[in-house]
Protein backbone atom coordinates (compact mmCIF):
# COMPACT_ATOMS: atom_id res chain seq x y z
CA UNK A 1 0.00 0.00 0.00
CA UNK A 2 2.83 2.47 0.77
CA UNK A 3 4.46 1.66 -2.57
CA UNK A 4 1.21 2.57 -4.35
CA UNK A 5 0.93 5.87 -2.42
CA UNK A 6 4.60 6.67 -3.10
CA UNK A 7 4.21 6.00 -6.83
CA UNK A 8 1.04 8.11 -6.99
CA UNK A 9 2.70 10.95 -5.08
CA UNK A 10 5.79 10.76 -7.31
CA UNK A 11 3.68 10.85 -10.48
CA UNK A 12 1.73 13.88 -9.23
CA UNK A 13 4.92 15.67 -8.15
CA UNK A 14 6.56 14.96 -11.53
CA UNK A 15 3.52 16.24 -13.43
CA UNK A 16 3.41 19.39 -11.31
CA UNK A 17 7.14 19.93 -11.79
CA UNK A 18 6.86 19.54 -15.57
CA UNK A 19 3.86 21.88 -15.71
CA UNK A 20 5.56 24.57 -13.62
CA UNK A 21 8.80 24.15 -15.56
CA UNK A 22 6.99 24.59 -18.88
CA UNK A 23 5.24 27.72 -17.62
CA UNK A 24 8.42 29.26 -16.32
CA UNK A 25 10.57 28.59 -19.40
CA UNK A 26 8.32 30.06 -22.09
CA UNK A 27 10.01 33.47 -21.90
CA UNK A 28 6.72 35.34 -22.37
CA UNK A 29 5.32 37.75 -19.85
CA UNK A 30 1.78 37.25 -18.65
CA UNK A 31 1.26 40.92 -17.86
CA UNK A 32 1.92 42.22 -21.38
CA UNK A 33 -0.15 45.25 -22.35
CA UNK A 34 -3.00 44.80 -24.80
CA UNK A 35 -1.89 45.33 -28.39
CA UNK A 36 -3.65 45.57 -31.72
CA UNK A 37 -4.88 42.25 -33.10
CA UNK A 38 -2.49 40.68 -35.59
CA UNK A 39 -3.29 38.21 -38.38
CA UNK A 40 -0.78 35.65 -37.07
CA UNK A 41 0.73 35.10 -33.63
CA UNK A 42 3.27 37.74 -32.78
CA UNK A 43 6.33 37.51 -30.60
CA UNK A 44 7.08 40.10 -27.92
CA UNK A 45 10.10 42.37 -28.39
CA UNK A 46 13.22 41.63 -26.38
CA UNK A 47 16.53 43.30 -25.79
CA UNK A 48 18.89 42.54 -28.65
CA UNK A 49 21.15 39.55 -27.95
CA UNK A 50 24.86 39.73 -28.58
CA UNK A 51 25.51 38.77 -32.22
CA UNK A 52 27.31 35.52 -32.88
CA UNK A 53 30.27 35.26 -35.22
CA UNK A 54 29.34 36.07 -38.82
CA UNK A 55 26.21 38.09 -38.00
CA UNK A 56 25.64 41.81 -38.20
CA UNK A 57 25.20 43.66 -34.96
CA UNK A 58 21.81 44.88 -33.88
CA UNK A 59 20.86 48.42 -34.84
CA UNK A 60 20.17 49.15 -31.17
CA UNK A 61 16.37 48.85 -31.31
CA UNK A 62 13.82 46.42 -29.92
CA UNK A 63 14.38 42.95 -31.39
CA UNK A 64 12.10 40.00 -32.09
CA UNK A 65 13.56 36.75 -33.38
CA UNK A 66 10.87 34.72 -35.15
CA UNK A 67 12.11 31.47 -36.64
CA UNK A 68 14.73 32.42 -39.24
CA UNK A 69 13.68 36.09 -39.16
CA UNK A 70 15.18 39.04 -37.28
CA UNK A 71 12.73 41.92 -36.71
CA UNK A 72 13.98 45.16 -35.20
CA UNK A 73 12.13 48.42 -34.54
CA UNK A 74 13.82 51.75 -33.87
CA UNK A 75 11.72 54.81 -33.03
CA UNK A 76 12.79 58.46 -33.01
CA UNK A 77 10.63 61.19 -31.50
CA UNK A 78 10.44 64.22 -33.79
CA UNK A 79 8.46 67.48 -33.60
CA UNK A 80 5.90 66.23 -36.16
CA UNK A 81 5.54 62.70 -34.76
CA UNK A 82 7.53 59.51 -34.43
CA UNK A 83 9.85 58.18 -37.13
CA UNK A 84 9.70 54.36 -37.42
CA UNK A 85 12.63 52.36 -38.79
CA UNK A 86 11.92 48.64 -39.15
CA UNK A 87 14.60 46.11 -40.10
CA UNK A 88 13.27 42.84 -41.56
CA UNK A 89 16.09 40.38 -42.03
CA UNK A 90 16.58 36.65 -42.56
CA UNK A 91 19.15 34.08 -41.56
CA UNK A 92 22.30 34.15 -39.50
CA UNK A 93 23.77 36.83 -41.77
CA UNK A 94 20.73 39.09 -41.27
CA UNK A 95 20.12 39.52 -44.99
CA UNK A 96 17.64 42.35 -45.65
CA UNK A 97 14.26 41.39 -47.13
CA UNK A 98 13.27 44.09 -49.60
CA UNK A 99 10.07 42.71 -51.13
CA UNK A 100 7.75 42.28 -48.14
CA UNK A 101 4.52 44.10 -47.42
CA UNK A 102 4.90 45.70 -43.99
CA UNK A 103 2.14 47.40 -42.00
CA UNK A 104 2.31 48.85 -38.48
CA UNK A 105 -0.86 48.64 -36.40
CA UNK A 106 -0.41 51.33 -33.76
CA UNK A 107 -2.40 51.76 -30.57
CA UNK A 108 -1.86 55.22 -29.06
CA UNK A 109 -1.97 55.99 -25.32
CA UNK A 110 -5.66 57.00 -25.55
CA UNK A 111 -6.56 53.61 -27.08
CA UNK A 112 -7.16 54.75 -30.66
CA UNK A 113 -5.71 52.55 -33.40
CA UNK A 114 -4.39 53.23 -36.85
CA UNK A 115 -2.58 51.28 -39.57
CA UNK A 116 0.43 52.70 -41.34
CA UNK A 117 2.12 51.09 -44.32
CA UNK A 118 5.91 51.13 -44.17
CA UNK A 119 7.89 51.62 -47.38
CA UNK A 120 11.27 50.07 -48.17
CA UNK A 121 14.33 52.33 -48.17
CA UNK A 122 16.97 50.58 -50.31
CA UNK A 123 19.75 52.92 -49.13
CA UNK A 124 19.19 51.97 -45.49
CA UNK A 125 18.04 48.39 -46.26
CA UNK A 126 14.98 48.79 -43.99
CA UNK A 127 11.33 49.83 -43.93
CA UNK A 128 10.33 53.29 -42.76
CA UNK A 129 7.30 55.46 -41.99
CA UNK A 130 6.36 58.60 -40.10
CA UNK A 131 3.71 58.18 -37.40
CA UNK A 132 1.89 61.50 -36.85
CA UNK A 133 1.78 60.99 -33.08
CA UNK A 134 1.41 63.87 -30.66
CA UNK A 135 0.04 62.24 -27.50
CA UNK A 136 2.46 61.56 -24.66
CA UNK A 137 2.56 58.03 -23.26
CA UNK A 138 3.06 54.41 -24.28
CA UNK A 139 2.36 53.30 -27.85
CA UNK A 140 1.85 49.61 -28.67
CA UNK A 141 2.83 48.50 -32.17
CA UNK A 142 2.14 45.25 -34.01
CA UNK A 143 4.28 44.99 -37.13
CA UNK A 144 2.59 42.73 -39.70
CA UNK A 145 4.94 41.48 -42.42
CA UNK A 146 3.91 39.46 -45.45
CA UNK A 147 6.94 37.86 -47.10
CA UNK A 148 5.67 36.14 -50.24
CA UNK A 149 2.55 34.91 -48.45
CA UNK A 150 4.36 34.00 -45.19
CA UNK A 151 3.17 36.02 -42.18
CA UNK A 152 5.93 37.20 -39.85
CA UNK A 153 4.78 39.51 -37.07
CA UNK A 154 6.20 41.13 -33.98
CA UNK A 155 4.94 43.31 -31.12
CA UNK A 156 6.76 46.34 -29.84
CA UNK A 157 6.11 49.35 -27.63
CA UNK A 158 7.65 52.79 -27.17
CA UNK A 159 7.17 55.97 -25.19
CA UNK A 160 6.67 59.44 -26.63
Amino acid sequence: MTVKKTLTFSAVALGLSLTLGACGSSGEQSSAPAAPVAEAPAVEAQTAPEPSAGTQASQGGQVVESGPYHLELITSNEPTGVHLDFFLQKGDTHEAIADAKVVAQVQSPDGTQESIELSYDPDGAHYTAMLPATATGEYNVAILSDIGGEKVNGRFSFMK
